[in-house]
């Protein structure tokens, strides 16, 4: 399925090679995250045309369900990179930073997002007890130590369904006040704890 892609052009000389690049890069982005519901680029030089030293504005604004992501390259930022800043260059720049933050979102949504010291790694454990009025529980965990975890860390069943003694899987993190686990979902099989 191709992203709908609506192109703007302010104070820039439209080419046939430039909507080209444009519609290159925002299918890579479709490719890289099938559910981008579209995708609006914006071109813009801030004053006239000249000769050359123009420098570009390029904002990439993505629809994904739920949320919109926005990248804005800057022209002050292309003249301290570049001695000839280009338009092509301002684009590519543009549309890196958004393939970044499209697949940082993506593993944001995938519980993929890695912290310093963790590898995501999922280790067994379970309930010890649930406090379903006060939004959170503790794990058992396959160390023998408990593990905090609010509501929101449940993936595949309600706080309220959790009982003392299900197996459950979870991931550590480290949160305000110590290890706790950041996603925990029940489990289909015990493990020697």
């Amino acid at each position: 399925m191709e992203v709908p892609l609506e192109i703007r052009f302010h104070n820039v000389e439209v080419s046939d090679a430039l909507e080209a690049a444009i519609r290159e890069r925002a299918a890579r982005l479709d490719k890289l995250y099938g559910r981008l519901t579209s995708c609006r680029v914006a071109v813009e030089a801030p004053h006239k045309q000249h000769r050359k030293g123009n420098l570009y504005y390029v904002t990439v604004n993505m629809t994904v369900p739920g949320t919109e992501l926005m990248v804005n390259r800057e022209p002050h930022k292309a003249q301290d990179r570049y001695a000839n800043p280009d338009v092509y260059k301002a684009l590519r720049d543009a549309f890196d930073a958004a393939e970044r933050q499209l697949l940082e979102y993506k593993e944001r949504l995938s519980g993929d997002t890695k912290q310093h010291g963790d590898r995501s790694t999922s280790f067994h454990g379970q309930v010890a007890t649930v406090h379903p009025e006060d939004d959170y529980g503790f794990l058992l965990t396959n160390t023998g130590g408990q593990l905090y975890f609010h509501r929101n860390s449940v993936l595949n069943a309600q706080l309220e369904e959790l009982k003392s003694g299900d197996v459950v899987h979870y991931v550590e993190a480290v949160g305000d006040t110590g290890p706790q686990a950041s996603r925990v979902w029940l489990g289909t099989s015990h493990k020697e704890f």
